[in-house]
């Protein structure tokens, strides 16, 4: 396995990330992504944006529960506006590798905010129904299909090869921050004046990305050639994967966690209205106790500037165990202060595999590399929201949180076991921690894969 600062993997196609300048690392380095203005520029809008969309996440799970009274209609919801992604995620990929990225970005922010206010309108009137709120979840993921992988390949246009980790984990800080104001936002408006209005200023906050883009300094950015339509690109981008260890099994593992483990807008208003009999603001304070635990894993992966295999697979046996012991928490408190180190070891899976992945593909294959990825990631929600919506709905609140919790703990364990038996390595607990030592070799020294 590597054992250099980028992304950590079996033997195999390794990929060695430049090195940080002098200055640039250390304690000094955790918000150094913001000093380049259009990365500054980049950020500032999404903060705007993501704050509206956590805005609209909260609204519309909690539309459709009053609307239905159903936890498998939420998994319903989520499932159809990750099911674009499931369907049609490579080709976002391959269109995000074709087009630049910047007025793609200007195009897909545009439609995402039309479809906000046409939501609002649809609620505000009176008229809202639940198929109109799957309606507008599908073709937001639909949007997301191109969106997703043209922001995530347009960073290292922005920051340049050396701040890539860095600023994958301030996007993240970004989205979590956005995730602690949105929701409490959310609560407040629903409570006083209705989900419409969280759906109108969602559509708004659109405003602020858009303008961000347009004001970036193009000849700052670091672009990459648009690759030319070509057949076979797509089934290219799943063998340049496939043959790289350092790519499949992150992108393995986040599938699984997406698809089992991130399951939150199910879990948790079940447990509001069925355990904890609470309202929107109850929901909206477990989304910002989650937020706040996500926001302190970001600024953690920031700081430490790399990604390594290791800290991805402890991340992701301590989350799912968090998850089991969450599901059974005997009281309100304890229920909710749990919540936080969820957030914690989840957004750190996120970030280490997601900075691990694009540091270890070659530029010019990324849109269709990341595109897989958050196809794995997110795609799987449509399998796993209303299987687990179901046994939610079947066998309480409790059981549906530990179902996801289990399944996310076997494949955290196997695949770290995977990985292990492909570099003919074995795990050693002790009290430095996780490592793994030679399986044949009789010598003592530690080999660091983390």
């Amino acid at each position: 396995m590597s054992t250099g600062t980028g992304a950590d993997s079996a033997p195999g196609h390794t990929s060695t990330p430049t090195k940080a300048p002098a200055g640039r690392a250390g304690k000094n380095s955790m918000f150094s992504s913001l000093r380049i203005r259009n990365y500054r520029l980049f950020a500032t809008g999404q903060v705007v944006s993501n704050t509206g969309t956590w805005m609209q996440r909260i609204a519309q799970d909690w539309l459709v529960l009053s609307l239905t009274g159903s936890a498998s209609a939420v998994g319903i919801t989520i499932a159809l506006q990750f099911l674009p992604m499931l369907m049609f995620g490579l080709y976002g990929g391959v269109l995000a590798d074709r087009l630049p990225k910047r007025p793609l970005l200007l195009a897909t922010q545009s439609a995402m905010g039309l479809t906000g206010i046409a939501l609002a309108a649809l609620t505000l009137a009176g008229h809202v129904q639940v198929w109109h709120v799957y309606l507008a979840a599908f073709l937001l993921g639909l949007v997301t299909v191109v969106d997703n992988p043209a922001r995530q390949t347009f960073v290292p246009e922005m920051v340049g090869k050396d701040q890539v980790a860095n600023a994958v984990s301030l996007n993240s800080a970004n989205f979590q921050s956005a995730r602690l104001v949105g929701p409490a936002i959310a609560g407040v408006l629903i409570t006083a004046v209705g989900s419409g209005w969280a759906f109108l200023l969602n559509g708004l906050s659109f405003a602020a990305p858009i303008a961000g883009l347009l004001m970036m300094r193009t000849k700052e950015l670091h672009p990459v050639e648009p690759r030319p339509r070509a057949k076979g690109q797509l089934r290219e981008g799943l063998h340049y994967v496939a043959g790289r260890p350092e790519l499949i099994w992150p992108i393995v593992l986040v599938g699984f966690i997406g698809t089992f483990g991130f399951n939150f807008p199910i879990w948790l208003s079940a447990f509001v209205s069925d355990v904890f009999h609470g309202d929107a603001g109850t929901y909206g304070l477990f989304n910002t106790l989650i937020a706040a635990g996500s926001l302190a894993g970001a600024l953690l992966a920031a700081r430490r500037g790399h990604s390594r295999l290791r800290l991805l697979v402890v991340a992701a046996v301590l989350f799912s165990v968090l998850l089991l012991v969450t599901a059974f928490a005997p009281g309100f408190r304890l229920f909710a202060a749990l919540l936080v180190p969820i957030g914690v070891f989840g957004l750190t899976v996120n970030v280490t595999a997601n900075s691990s992945v694009q540091m270890a593909t070659d530029p010019e294959m990324r849109g269709r590399v990341m595109a897989l990825f958050m196809m794995v990631f997110t795609g799987g929600t449509p399998l796993g929201a209303p299987l687990l919506g179901w046994i939610t709905d079947t066998y309480g609140a409790r059981i549906g949180m530990a179902a996801g919790g289990v399944i996310s703990l076997a494949a955290s364990v196997a695949i770290a076991v995977v990985l292990a038996r492909v570099g003919n390595l074995r795990v050693r607990l002790s009290r430095r921690g996780v490592t793994f030592v030679p399986a044949v070799s009789r010598r003592r020294e530690l080999v660091t894969v983390a």
